[in-house]
């Protein structure tokens, strides 16, 4: 359900970015998700196509752009790519980690007429 709070702030950036520029028509959003995050794709097209009806949004494709989970071991520095369920250093074998990828969401760029 939190797909609806976040499709409808990100839909008021659009439309405000939009008439900065003057456009008439939003024809692409282009969207940032780290697989972390939480957000369902699926969710969010599902929640545009209702918060945008009637805007110029209406019928603008949303493109993801996925980011893999990435940490920084906080005892030797090392920086990797995380797995599902072994979140230790694979150099030094510690579990005190820094999620620093994946957990992204936001809008990188907007393409209108």
């Amino acid at each position: 359900m939190h797909e609806l709070t976040v499709t409808q702030t990100m839909l008021d950036i659009v439309l405000e970015q939009a008439q900065k520029a003057h456009a008439r028509k939003v024809g692409a959003i282009n969207l940032v998700i780290g697989e972390l995050s939480g957000f369902v794709e699926d969710s969010v097209r599902f929640y545009f196509g209702f918060l945008a009806k009637d805007t110029i949004a209406e019928g603008a494709a949303l493109n993801f752009k996925s980011v893999s989970p990435q940490a920084r071991c906080r005892g030797c520095g090392n920086t990797f790519a995380l797995k599902e369920f072994d979140w230790s250093c694979p150099r030094c074998g510690g579990g005190d980690v820094e999620i620093t990828a994946g957990k992204e969401l936001s809008i990188e760029s907007i393409d209108v007429e």
